[in-house]
């Protein structure tokens, strides 16, 4: 079985070239004059920008990211700005491919001169620019990648993760494996980097080896997953726990549905978002697939579900949705971007009236942001590591709806823990302020 990638073409067409989020006007504020403090800051603006896959293999979605996160900095440019600075957000497109990702940063460093990295998207991608960030002394905030690699703050002194890391993500999803499914065979589908072996550690610390009866790999831009399914089926594995980006979760399901094999699926957070697989399922099978093939994956969450209407974060968000990006699918992308963008700004507003590029690092390093999050940060000197951990959730008719109780552990074998504290509320004017949320 070959599966065509005409379909994905015509779902991330979007542009062969990079594309510039003004989130204000013209002014660049690439030089440190005029009362600035640092490279990509002003009197009157702060330019901060990130690596995206606008087009490619994991466009699908993900290509919303940088536009949510431009919304977000408009609406707080509405209300004033920070400390009487605009904000400007610069995403350029390396088409998820490593080399075009050192291509597009050193543009963004050198020529575009951005305060901070913030959201580069990839662990394959990053990967290739996190060294040069750092040697270049640019805060390279909030990777868009939950690699354990970003939690190095000896060796990677400006680099932060956001998102729950895979290790992490993969023990929560493993012990319900373990305690749901017992005696199942259990069938593991990775992504060919970090990601996917990260993920697989947390599995492996729960699911018992004796119930793992195949794992199979893809590499991101090869749609050609047929003899990674047919080995799958031929297993007999009756659950399938999928590290994939969301292009390639949509794969599986089209695969086994030409195959006839309907195995329970297990989908990291990052390729479960339902809004984006039910457009590509209709994409690759040309309308014969929707979100009824989506109903029933187990996924997990660390922000609240888009549907949940009553949700403060949900209210303020789905309000800037509305307002600015109202063409674009309100989904877990969108979500995504204006939950990281709030906690840029977050930090941007502790860093001071004379914010620099030490003092962004050091108010991620202090500690306590709050947010939208179902689980705290783990952000401190010793840690740049993102949240703590998820919450189970199942995909019931096209949503994401969580199960049970938001979950916590660490890195290493600490278990995993119940986290009971209630969420903040969004404030009011959807801006954090520097002492608080």
């Amino acid at each position: 079985m070959r599966l065509s990638t005409r379909p994905l073409a015509a779902v991330i067409a979007l542009g062969a070239v990079g594309l510039t989020l003004a989130a204000c006007g013209s002014d660049s504020g690439s030089k440190s004059s005029g009362g600035a403090s640092a490279p990509g800051v002003t009197k009157t603006l702060v330019t901060v920008g990130g690596h995206f896959p606008l087009t490619g293999p994991a466009a699908p979605g993900y290509s919303e990211i940088p536009q949510a996160i431009e919304a977000y900095f408009k609406s707080v440019n509405a209300a004033g700005g920070i400390n009487g600075r605009k904000l400007k957000f610069i995403a350029r497109d390396d088409g998820y491919n490593p080399a075009n990702t050192v291509t597009v940063t050193k543009q963004l460093v050198l020529q575009d001169k951005i305060f901070a990295m913030v959201s580069g998207l990839g662990t394959p991608t990053h990967s290739k620019v996190v060294d040069f960030l750092n040697a270049s002394r640019v805060p390279d905030l909030f990777v868009a990648s939950g690699c354990l690699c970003w939690d190095q703050p000896k060796q990677h002194p400006w680099t932060f993760g956001w998102q729950p890391d895979y290790y992490v993500e993969g023990k929560i999803l493993g012990q319900y494996i373990a305690q749901h499914f017992k005696g199942k065979k259990i069938a593991y589908f990775l992504q060919d980097d970090d990601f996917g072996a990260d993920g697989a550690k947390g599995l492996d610390k729960y699911v018992p080896a004796s119930q793992v009866v195949t794992r199979q790999k893809y590499e991101p831009g090869n749609t050609d997953i047929g003899p990674q399914m047919s080995k799958i089926k031929s297993s007999g594995a009756q659950v399938v726990a999928s590290f994939s980006i969301p292009a390639y979760t949509a794969l599986v399901k089209l695969a086994g549905l030409k195959l006839g094999y309907d195995p329970t699926l297990v989908v990291s957070n990052v390729g479960s978002d339902p809004v984006t697989l039910t457009g590509l399922l209709k994409s690759f099978s040309k309308g014969k697939a929707g979100a009824a093939l989506i109903n029933g994956i187990i996924s997990d969450a660390y922000l609240p579900p888009t549907g949940t209407s009553s949700n403060s974060w949900i209210k303020l968000f789905k309000g800037v949705h509305d307002k600015y990006i109202p063409k674009l699918p309100w989904d877990g992308n969108v979500l995504y971007g204006m939950s990281l963008a709030y906690t840029f700004v977050h930090v941007l507003e502790r860093a001071g009236k004379n914010p620099t590029r030490q003092g962004l690092v050091d108010a991620v390093e202090q500690g306590g942001l709050t947010g939208p999050g179902l689980v705290p940060f783990r952000f401190s000197k010793q840690s740049h590591a993102g949240f703590t951990g998820t919450q189970i959730a199942t995909i019931k008719n096209g949503s994401l709806e969580l199960q049970g109780q938001a979950m916590t552990t660490d890195d290493a074998d600490g278990p995993i823990k119940p986290y009971t504290t209630p969420q903040p509320q969004a404030p009011a004017n959807g801006i954090p302020s520097a002492s608080g949320q």
